[in-house]
């Protein structure tokens, strides 16, 4: 089944346990380029996604409240040192384990883009690649951050969808009536959404343009795949 083929009845997913080449179900056809291929940052993933350092200051907050009750009722500064170190115990446990879940998120997936299309394999458990020619690529764009890592959100064209909970968390977070693939944590991002936008205009025909106001403020200052 060609990628195109696939995409029409919906994005290409597939399982599979043996890759011909790292990232790819199968190897890519005569005439096809790859042009880049990276995974998430699992530290930046670990923070955006599963939001590490708000849980952190979540159970920072709850034995601090803890502690204050305690001293309320007159507690001893034992009982109430006892108390702190149990929740703060809690919340180093659920943040390991949150930690754990990124890195195995991050190592187990591989964003590929070529001159024809972006695919992404995703799943720790159930691998899952999904193929995303450009001609169904509407638009995408880039949310940069301070670190140099970003975002790069793809908008598909009317009919394509993708299950929100088959890709997260390479989903962009909140849109769950029209779900949009997501590049996570991407290292050097704005050089990979320049690449990204070049070889979708050399495929398409059409002309990356700026994101409106709305989306550049959603998405970072970079040019959005809309095209013209």
């Amino acid at each position: 089944m060609s990628a195109l083929r696939a995409v029409r009845q919906g994005p290409a997913v597939q399982e599979h346990e043996f890759e011909p080449e790292r990232g790819l179900p199968q190897a890519l056809p005569a005439g096809e380029h790859l042009l880049w291929q990276g995974s998430p940052d699992w530290r930046a993933l670990s923070v955006r996604a599963f939001h590490l350092r708000k849980i952190a200051v979540y159970f920072g907050v709850l034995a601090a409240v803890r502690v204050a009750v305690l001293a309320g009722d007159g507690a001893s500064a034992g009982a109430m040192a006892v108390s702190a170190l149990w929740m703060l115990l809690l919340g180093a446990l659920a943040i390991g384990l949150l930690a754990v879940v990124a890195w195995l998120s991050a190592r187990t997936a591989v964003y590929t883009i070529t001159d024809k299309r972006i695919v992404l394999r995703v799943g720790i458990v159930l691998t899952l690649t999904f193929n995303l020619p450009f001609k169904r690529i509407a638009a995408a764009g880039l949310r940069l951050e301070a670190d140099g890592t970003g975002e790069i959100p793809l908008t598909l064209r009317p009919g394509d969808r993708i299950a929100y909970l088959h890709l997260w968390p390479h989903a962009r977070p909140w849109h769950l009536a029209r779900p949009e693939p997501m590049l996570r944590s991407v290292p050097e991002a704005q050089t990979v959404a320049r690449l990204l936008a070049e070889a979708w205009s050399r495929e398409t025909g059409l002309v990356a343009t700026p994101a409106d106001a709305d989306a550049q403020a959603h998405r970072g200052s970079e040019p959005a795949l809309a095209g013209r």
